[in-house]
């Protein structure tokens, strides 16, 4: 049995992708930062297809290189093949978006790690343990690079993998054109086609343009380069053909790319060409590895480079299994992909979890982002409100405690009061919520430091989750629905803009009466009016009548919310269990985010002076370590009963 479905070997990059679409690469101001090079774009695509991808490169020691590794694993795709190589620094491109036809790049790649890939690398149990392994063009450029793919492509087929190549010709990477030239596809060269004619009788499947298979065949003939092609490999020959789609040939070449193989198009807008290939490439192999016939993989495959064309990047660009089926059955609504709004929900909800790290399917969170209640606190002690930073310092000392490495624990910090806390937070594995509510707000208005375009969250860091907390009530005035749900759209939108997820925390039983219907009647407004928040926070639901409504309310209009947490309302600890062990019989129900119940007498005491550093700390986390028991021993307790129902 085979461990993965498919070991890419090649390239592996930082895309840095200039913001401003329509200008000139000279000009872009800011640039957005993703992984790149084909094989690494092939292997994070493939794996949110499903396939258990695995990629053999080398990164530099350094932070880039350190920001591959970390995006793949966070993709699910295997780094056993990924070495560091100490001596040399991740390959850099910069790109843009001109116009629908040019699409200016610059390959940063003097001496870079990857194209130090040798013999050595190559790990036989490594390549024995997929099924198929898959090179591209580039790594055939340099001697000791394609020693590197032939060891792989010799050890794959001796162990009965199946082999694939893509040819991705960049003339620039075979030093066939100058560094300002990274956009140009075709060069002729007989140096270049003599080298991929005395390879491809090693591959089961070879897939390039028009253009790929000109430098393969060693002629701009179409047909004819295909035929030279076949002379000397017997693989199934996919051609691609931009807007016309594809057309694959397992056996003789006929006299017209309109007699091989295909599958349907998609009428869409070219928004982005660069890495469309790669996508395509991914869905292809989605469908080869997975053993289905050919038009339904070149279906997959130009569905999946229809995606690529149509947004921003490479690899943020590719769909996710669930979206690609989603697609295909419902068709083409907007030929704009990216400003359709239903495909882009599912994009970013299917994709979130491979791309903002940890395992969130336990939320233990202490909440320390209060303001009001903590200098309420701070004028009772009689000191100034700039102890209140050093306190939460100590909380997130608590959290970092009793997290102790483990994934699911995580904080709630603001960025007035607790800077510093939120600085110390970042990289050390928590899930960190930073709110941006003005405290007790009503209606509802945002921190200063957001300002009145919410162009603040641009500085954020990306593995900030955007907490608002809106006091909401179905039974609000007109005006004061309008002005609040005008907040949290626009807030939205930010926070996709910015790709960063949103917490949506409601408290109608400050406002007003409740009953079983209420949470899950705000729940359903917010869906209306397009919000669609990743997480939501509620307060302890009065019956189990009231969870089932409001988990219901979120599942009929977002499958793929990441899920709800259980505020404390600065509940004594033996009535928060009694609301967590009601909560937890809901899956949707991740966990708690509690504040005043952990922090509370340590904040008064330690303000006042009568508790030291160490004290804090250690009251804090025996609280904090107590509620995530009684979490883990109520969610555990609901699942046996759950079993024991299903068994009766």
């Amino acid at each position: 049995m085979k461990k993965l479905d498919v070991i890419t070997i090649g390239r592996s990059s930082v895309d840095l992708y200039g913001a401003q679409i329509g200008g000139r690469l000279e000009d872009m101001a800011s640039f957005n930062k993703y992984v790149g090079g084909s094989p690494t774009n092939m292997a994070t695509g493939t794996a949110r297809l499903g396939l258990k991808s695995g990629l053999i490169t080398r990164v530099g020691d350094e932070h880039m290189g350190r920001y591959i590794r970390e995006e793949l694993e966070r993709h699910g795709v295997d780094t056993s093949g990924v070495i560091t190589d100490k001596e040399r620094l991740t390959a850099l491109v910069l790109l843009g978006i001109r116009d629908q036809e040019q699409f200016p790049l610059i390959f940063y790649r003097e001496n870079c790690a990857d194209m130090a890939l040798c013999e050595d690398d190559i790990d036989p149990a490594f390549i024995a343990s997929a099924k198929a392994v898959v090179a591209t063009g580039t790594h055939l450029s340099h001697p000791q690079t394609e020693a590197a793919v032939l060891k792989a492509l010799t050890l794959a087929r001796e162990s009965g993998a199946q082999t694939a190549l893509d040819i991705d010709y960049r003339p620039n990477l075979w030093g066939l054109a100058g560094h300002g030239d990274g956009e140009s596809r075709f060069i002729a060269s007989q140096k270049v086609t003599a080298k991929l004619l005395a390879t491809l009788h090693l591959f089961d499947l070879i897939v390039g343009t028009e253009e790929e298979f000109h430098i393969a065949g060693g002629t701009t003939d179409t047909i004819r380069a295909l035929k030279n092609v076949r002379k000397v490999s017997a693989a199934t020959l996919v051609c691609k053909r931009g807007p016309m789609g594809a057309s694959a040939f397992t056996g003789d070449i006929p006299d017209s790319l309109d007699d091989g193989i295909s599958g349907p198009g998609f009428p869409i807008e070219v928004f982005n060409v660069l890495g469309a290939g790669d996508g395509f490439m991914s869905g292809l192999l989605k469908g080869w590895i997975t053993g289905e016939d050919w038009v339904t993989a070149l279906t997959y495959a130009n569905a999946c480079g229809a995606f690529a064309v149509s947004r921003h990047g490479c690899t943020p660009a590719y769909p996710s299994w669930e979206e690609l089926q989603f697609f295909l059955k419902r068709g083409v609504k907007d030929k704009a992909l990216r400003k359709d709004p239903e495909l882009e929900q599912i994009h970013w909800s299917t994709n979130r979890h491979r791309t903002h790290g940890g395992d969130w399917s336990t939320m233990r969170v202490f909440a320390f982002d209060h303001r009001i209640q903590l200098e309420q606190m701070a004028d009772e002690a009689g000191v100034t409100h700039e102890h209140i930073g050093a306190f939460k310092n100590l909380c997130l000392d608590a959290a970092l405690t009793v997290a102790d490495g483990q994934p699911g624990y995580g904080i709630l910090c603001d960025s007035r009061l607790g800077r510093e806390a939120l600085y110390q937070a970042a990289g050390t594995g928590l899930w960190i919520g930073h709110p941006v509510e003005w405290p007790s707000s009503r209606p509802l208005t945002l921190e200063p430091e957001i300002g009145p375009d919410f162009g603040g969250l641009a500085e954020w860091p990306a593995e900030h989750v955007v907490k608002v907390l809106c006091f909401y009530h179905p039974d609000d005035t007109d005006a004061m629905k309008a002005e609040q749900e005008d907040v949290l759209q626009r807030l939205f939108a930010a926070c996709r803009r910015n790709r960063l997820e949103l917490l949506l925390e409601v408290i109608p039983s400050k406002v007003g009466a409740i009953d079983n219907d209420t949470t899950a009647d705000i729940i359903r407004r917010i869906y209306e009016i397009g919000i669609y928040p990743d997480w939501w926070k509620l307060e302890p639901l009065t019956s189990r009548e009231a969870w089932a409504k409001a988990c219901g309310a979120i599942i009929e209009n977002d499958p793929h919310t990441r899920g709800v947490v259980v505020l404390g309302l600065d509940a004594p600890e033996d009535q928060l269990a009694a609301s967590l062990a009601e909560a937890a019989q809901f899956p949707l129900v991740k966990g708690f985010a509690v504040g005043r119940t952990i922090f509370a007498d340590a904040a008064r005491g330690w303000l006042a002076g009568r508790m030291s550093n160490e004290a804090a700390v250690a009251d804090m986390s025996n609280r904090f370590e107590r509620l995530c028991r009684i979490w883990d021993d109520a969610r555990a307790q609901a699942r046996l009963n759950s079993a024991q129902g299903q068994q009766q």
